[in-house]
């Protein structure tokens, strides 16, 4: 039975009010493809290689600052999800191989339901910003994959 239908199939909010308080953690990985020149290009202004630079200015910090914008607003985002009081959020952007990188979003909360959308969203919402950071050099930029690694804290822990 899914846990956001009622009995005559209508979208419903969850009852979380029975469940115990409990640390929650949930991590999710969102995967960017750069054609090989546009990743060059970025690379060339990088102090350091640790981030990149584009048209728009520094892309990972700015893709950080809008992943942790976007996990603390999912509730007002997608329409089931309970506000939750957040404990911590953590946003990492990281080269991976030759023009990819890796959005690591990871949210906590010590509460009564769990945070996987929070951090779905963020990697997601970091990934977009990476896409919107370096449009103006190609459009044949990819978000691969945006997936759920890890929770922890409720009635199932997936992938600790």
């Amino acid at each position: 039975m899914l846990s956001h239908v009622d009995e005559k199939g209508h979208p419903t909010m969850v009852d979380v009010g029975a469940k115990a308080v409990t640390r929650r953690t949930a991590s999710a990985r969102a995967v960017v493809d750069f054609p090989l020149a546009v990743m060059r290009q970025l690379k060339t202004g990088s102090p350091g290689g640790t981030e990149l630079v584009g048209p728009k200015g520094p892309i990972f910090a700015t893709a950080v600052v809008a992943g942790i914008q976007a996990a603390k607003r999912t509730w007002e985002l997608i329409p089931l999800c309970h506000p939750l009081p957040i404990d911590g959020i953590a946003v990492t952007c990281a080269l991976v191989g030759d023009h990819g990188v890796e959005v690591m979003c990871t949210v906590t909360t010590t509460h009564k339901t769990g945070v996987e959308m929070e951090a779905l969203t963020g990697a997601s919402v970091a990934a977009l910003t990476l896409y919107d950071m370096t449009k103006a050099l190609s459009h044949a930029i990819v978000i691969r994959s945006v997936e759920l690694v890890s929770k922890t804290g409720g009635k199932s822990d997936h992938g600790a």
